[in-house]
């Protein structure tokens, strides 16, 4: 039996909710411009195409793909590509809009943008993938470039479907142009550690706010980890090799429970060779919904928007909640959370290991020099480090939580480059 994480609703909008945040954190911003304040509102630009695909068998299918840039006052936009059937225009504003805050939360040179094609990959065949994936690139073409918009792999697409963007686009130019993706494999330019980054990110901002509170054994502190994709299986992982209890984790079809402890090296063998979590042994089944109020120290939401919401809120034991995913929390969670004394270390902050080490996979493509996996790691870890510490600064000054906090940062930053550049003409 499948057990799906729980799907996005018209309470639970995704676009609705990344709204909802930004008119609470600008609240907090007396001294910004009212225009300036309605203009970030807006994406810059909203692309939608509908394109066709031949089959293994020969028919003609048609599919629809976005890409939404949402503002680009720090620079290029950037953002991944995901491949879903759930995937909707108001979804992907809402994940380029958390894009413009994260890049700017951490302070690297990008704006924020998101795509994605409404698709199941797993029942498309290698060539099918590979063709859906070249036309949408070439559908995207007037977008793209090194400058302009840098895509990256998100859910459903992988380092496979960036080699495929990045051949199509340097075939069309006629010289190979690695910096248009990031995400790539490492043969044709990608970095060391980007596999890793956003799980690993997840974990040091764990440990920055465990730190916060004076918890420094991590023997006594138990995670459950929503999500085994990428995210949440390198942030198991990581968190494992530093020592924590890794109590849960789960995948589409639900996850598993052990209160003393998963092996989480076994685990990664197991999926590896069963492709699911389905059956393993020396654990007890539990479903997506189960594993989000397990008793825990640390809640890693690493899956789908909109998993805690006022259904659930109430019943969640964890006394921190690290976002792996993006916007795994709506607002009125928020404010359940918070009055519980629930942590929040936010998206824009927990999970922004990826675009960061995307940023360094990008610099390394323009200057074709490349770094080893310790320089990375080493400063992603520093980059993260400095956020994590403004973002308490400011919540600790303003007397807000941390998502507001996280918000209120990332979008000064911005409105102080739109004041700097001008509203042209």
């Amino acid at each position: 039996m499948v057990v799906a994480y729980a799907h996005i609703n018209e309470e639970n909008n995704a676009y609705k909710i990344a709204l909802e945040q930004y008119d609470r954190a600008v609240r907090h911003l007396d001294d910004v411009d009212a225009g300036l304040i309605e203009f970030m509102r807006y994406p810059r630009r909203e692309f939608t195409v509908n394109f066709p695909v031949r089959r293994d068998d020969g028919n003609i299918e048609m599919f629809t793909g976005y890409r939404v840039h949402h503002n680009t006052a720090m620079g290029p936009s950037k953002g991944g590509l995901r491949y879903s059937t759930a995937v909707t225009l108001d979804e992907v504003r809402a994940l380029a809009m958390w894009m413009t805050w994260k890049c700017a939360l951490v302070n690297i040179p990008y704006g924020g943008a998101k795509g994605g094609v409404v698709v199941d990959p797993k029942t498309l065949s290698i060539g099918e993938l590979e063709r859906l994936t070249r036309r949408y690139a070439s559908e995207l073409f007037p977008l793209m470039s090194p400058q302009m918009d840098i895509p990256a792999p998100d859910k459903g697409t992988n380092a496979q479907v960036m080699a495929w963007i990045m051949d199509t686009y340097s075939m069309t130019l006629g010289y190979s142009v690695p910096a248009i993706v990031t995400g790539k494999p490492i043969a044709i330019g990608g970095s060391e550690g980007r596999t890793e980054a956003t799980g690993r990110g997840v974990i040091v901002c764990m440990v920055s706010a465990l730190k916060h509170h004076g918890i420094t054994n991590p023997a006594n502190v138990k995670i459950a980890v929503q999500g085994f994709g990428n995210v949440g299986s390198n942030a198991a992982s990581y968190a494992h090799e530093l020592g924590f209890t890794v109590v849960a984790v789960s995948d589409v079809e639900g996850g598993i429970y052990n209160e003393n402890g998963l092996d989480i090296p076994d685990v990664l063998a197991y999926v590896a060779q069963n492709r699911s979590l389905r059956n393993y042994p020396n654990a007890s089944y539990v479903t997506n919904s189960e594993l989000l109020v397990l008793p825990c120290d640390v809640l890693i939401p690493a899956a789908m928007e909109g998993q805690i919401h006022d259904g659930n809120a109430h019943q969640i034991k964890a006394r921190f909640l690290i976002e792996g995913a993006n916007g795994p929390t709506t607002p009125e969670a928020d404010d359940i959370l918070l009055d519980n004394g629930v942590y929040i270390v936010p998206d824009i902050l927990a999970n922004s290991g990826g675009v960061i080490v995307s940023y360094f996979e990008w610099v390394q493509d323009l200057q074709a020099f490349f770094w080893g996996k310790s320089a990375v790691f080493e400063n992603l870890d520093r980059i993260l480090g400095a956020a994590y510490q403004t973002t308490q600064h400011t919540a600790e000054t303003l007397k807000i939580d941390m998502r507001t906090a996280a918000q209120v940062t990332a979008i000064k930053r911005v409105s102080t480059a739109l004041s700097i550049r001008g509203i042209y003409p």
